[in-house]
């Protein structure tokens, strides 16, 4: 910029603002997702960006950011770069009163929201990729943390149940309190009440003092129930009353222990079969589940692979003090991460990366140093012919009910012997949808 520019500048940035100019300003920033954008923009005024950049920086669905940067576009606060794909970058106003209360805004210290202090919601944004099915799940995320609803996360192993139950925890009023985790896999029955319920001295061998529970550690705060689908039905009637009544007994005791906590839940079991089956109580199952929350197995979102690899590992470089490019993945080694169907998802995806980074003897990783995959795939495919689970063979009996009544709700459902809106549900839960040729009729 020349001394004459210079000049102009600093002769515009002094214009006063009017009472309107102040009112619309003020109006524009006061959107968390603006005013962010705004700042976001501002820290790098040289760089552009895409929306799914913003997307995943923000944990916003792709049209509140469009319409959120087109309003600052149509403000002379940003400026617009390339379409199709646009990008997105800072712009100096060029009216002087705007100039002023950019530098103003800018001057202030932001507001640090309750989102941007939670750890598991930096944890989370780096799961999120460009499919907008985890930005999808976030939005659920910030819902349930407004009230207190009992929330059941459903998703396979290794997709991030814990992280979105101790999400939910740390956006909600009860954040201050603890989060109590019970892995009722791990729990028979003859330790599930002493592990929930607690002890009182001498209610059993070895009871020398007297130990809570975790439902009452939970007290004011959260309890979450990891697979709560391998509860036996003696633990689900003893979790159901404590449930209802929000009071129970320590092992040994008489006198009831009133608690106050918000129950989450996770499972990676089809429960509503269970509930058909009879191994899983229907009372407690609706008890549970009044806000459900699905997570995406990583084959339902392929296209997030180089993303989240390239994540991954740049946090092993930096844990390990390399630089944040220390380490890359040879093309021919991201075409076999694509290829492999990842059935401990996330978390494979994460522990693969830090092995391959880890056997790597060079910068670059080759295919050669993520050959164990092979193997990984081979075991599976050697492996005997292996039965559908429950939920396998649920997907392929709807889709195939569907496709034979070329995509005829009413038809499928009356096939079928269930309801509609249950049918709707399990459309949605298994995201099918009709191919090219198919009617959407019904």
């Amino acid at each position: 910029m020349d001394d004459t520019a210079s000049a102009a500048r600093h002769v515009s940035a002094d214009a006063t603002p009017s009472a309107d100019e102040e009112t619309r300003f003020r109006s524009l920033v006061q959107s968390p997702l603006r005013a962010g954008l705004l700042r976001f923009l501002n820290t790098r005024p040289q760089d552009v960006f895409e929306v799914d950049a913003l997307m995943s920086a923000f944990g916003r669905m792709r049209m509140d950011v469009d319409n959120c940067l087109r309003e600052l576009v149509d403000s002379g606060l940003a400026r617009q770069v390339g379409d199709p794909p646009a990008r997105y970058g800072a712009r100096q106003p060029a009216s002087g009163a705007l100039v002023t209360l950019l530098e103003g805004f800018l001057q202030r210290r932001a507001t640090i929201s309750a989102e941007d202090q939670a750890p598991s919601v930096q944890r989370f944004r780096e799961m999120i990729g460009r499919d907008e099915k985890m930005l999808i799940v976030f939005e659920w995320i910030r819902t349930a943390a407004k009230s207190d609803i009992s929330v059941l996360i459903l998703g396979p192993t290794g997709s991030g149940k814990e992280l979105v139950a101790r999400m939910i925890h740390e956006l909600s009023r009860r954040s201050k309190e603890r989060v109590q985790a019970v892995n009722c896999a791990a729990l028979p029955d003859t330790l599930f009440e002493s592990e929930l319920f607690g002890y009182e001295k001498g209610a059993f061998t070895g009871a020398h003092d007297r130990k809570p529970g975790r439902l009452e550690l939970a007290d004011r705060g959260t309890l979450f129930l990891d697979e709560i689908g391998d509860l036996t039905l003696i633990a689900q009637a003893k979790l159901l009353r404590a449930l209802e009544e929000r009071r129970f007994e320590r092992l040994g005791g008489q006198k009831s222990v009133y608690v106050d906590f918000r129950l989450i839940s996770a499972t990676n079991r089809p429960l509503d079969l269970f509930v058909r089956d009879g191994r899983f109580r229907e009372d407690l199952f609706y008890r549970i589940n009044a806000f459900a929350i699905r997570l995406p197995s990583l084959r339902e979102r392929p296209v997030d692979i180089p993303v989240l690899a390239s994540r991954f590992l740049a946090r092993y470089c930096a844990s390990n003090g390399l630089p944040l490019d220390g380490k890359t993945f040879s093309p021919e080694a991201m075409t076999q991460l694509q290829a492999y169907p990842w059935p401990g998802n996330i978390r494979e995806l994460e522990s693969t990366v830090s092995r391959a980074a880890l056997s790597a003897p060079g910068r670059v990783i080759r295919d050669t140093d993520i050959d164990f995959l092979h193997a990984n795939a081979a075991s599976e495919a050697l492996a005997p012919s292996r039965l559908p689970t429950l939920r396998e063979a649920e997907q392929t009996h709807i889709r195939r009910a569907l496709e034979l009544t070329n995509w005829n709700k009413k038809e499928a459902a009356r096939i079928l012997e269930i309801s509609r809106g249950t049918l709707y549900r399990k459309i949605v839960e298994y995201s099918l949808e009709p191919n090219a040729k198919a009617s959407r009729a019904g």
